[in-house]
């Protein structure tokens, strides 16, 4: 039995500028984003019948690679060249479709078993990249690079992606008393609006990243990433939680929709009793709301008359680990 554990996350800053529609085109993208615990699981276990048994949503059998109808699955088969004998079982603490990363989370922990099983050791970079290889290649999903990324090597991190499409990696740099304020004082709350981040970045016009309205949009996003960063290793958090604000209007404007006409409502109503600031995680139409306040009490009551519910979390340093060989 091997059985994998990676983490969802949160994106902090420069949310966006990962697509390579956007960094090929206007000199590269920046995010800041954290991996929380919050977790995917594969497991992965001998299939004694020989054929390929997989578990996820739905069931299925296959005689090999080729024929397995899940996308994700049938690529990271082929990728790894494991072609038989083995079931395979999804799990998640978070459901998919929730802005958090789930995608490339279940990539990268598929992937990590799958070399595991082959005994191939690889690193959290090579690990993603292998990751980006099947959603943005293989696949052709209109997704960035920050999922695999972030849930391959976990932390708070900054990522810088060039025109080439090299990621640059750098942990934060905070001192432990901010760390522990930041934690303490980001909430999150599920919206119960549950899409696909590919088929919303699709009607978003994905593919426009780099040019126009949508390219100035994007300029602005990386320039609140890099002002993040800078305001997080400062220890100014009052600043940083107020750029939260200023991002979520900068995806309101860039896709205006009744799904965020009443998100912008509940942010609005979140910084009424006190947060400092909130948006929107993932790429839109739903998911989950993050804000930073001190009033947490506040917050949470006027979330729940919202009728939405928190999850509570922590940041996990890890990233995608096997738990279980």
């Amino acid at each position: 039995m091997i059985i994998t554990r990676t983490p969802l996350r949160i994106s902090l800053g420069g949310g966006g500028t990962d697509l390579p529609a956007y960094y090929t085109n206007s000199g590269g993208g920046f995010l800041v984003a954290a991996a929380i615990n919050r977790h995917v699981y594969i497991a992965l276990n001998q299939n004694f019948d020989g054929d390929l048994l997989l578990k996820y949503s739905e069931t299925e059998r296959a005689d090999k690679p080729e024929d397995v109808a899940h996308p994700l699955l049938r690529e990271a088969l082929l990728l790894t060249g494991v072609s038989d004998g083995i079931e395979v079982s999804s799990m998640a603490d978070v459901p998919a479709g929730t802005g958090l990363g789930s995608s490339g989370a279940f990539t990268v922990g598929l992937l990590r078993a799958l070399l595991t099983l082959r005994r191939q050791t690889v690193s959290a970079r090579h690990l993603a990249e292998l990751a980006c290889e099947i959603e943005m290649n293989r696949l052709g999903a209109p997704v960035g690079k920050q999922d695999p990324y972030i849930t391959s090597i976990g932390g708070l991190t900054a990522f810088q992606f060039s025109p080439a499409g090299e990621v640059d990696v750098n942990p934060v740099t905070m001192a432990d008393t901010v760390r522990d304020q930041l934690e303490d004082n980001l909430l999150l709350f599920y919206t119960g609006v549950r899409r696909s981040a590919a088929d919303e970045l699709s009607s978003q016009g994905a593919g426009g990243a780099g040019q126009g309205a949508a390219r100035e949009n994007l300029d602005a996003v990386r320039a609140l990433g890099l002002e993040s960063r800078r305001l997080l290793e400062d220890g100014d958090l009052d600043g940083f939680a107020r750029l939260l604000t200023e991002q979520w209007r900068c995806k309101y404007e860039r896709s205006p929709s009744a799904v965020h006409d009443q998100v912008d409502r509940w942010i609005q109503g979140g910084v009424d009793v006190g947060a400092t600031g909130g948006k929107l995680v993932g790429a839109g139409g739903g998911g989950f709301l993050l804000f930073y306040a001190e009033d947490k009490p506040a917050l949470r009551r006027t979330m729940e008359d919202f009728g939405l519910q928190e999850i509570r979390f922590g940041f996990d340093y890890a990233g995608s680990t096997t738990v279980v060989t």
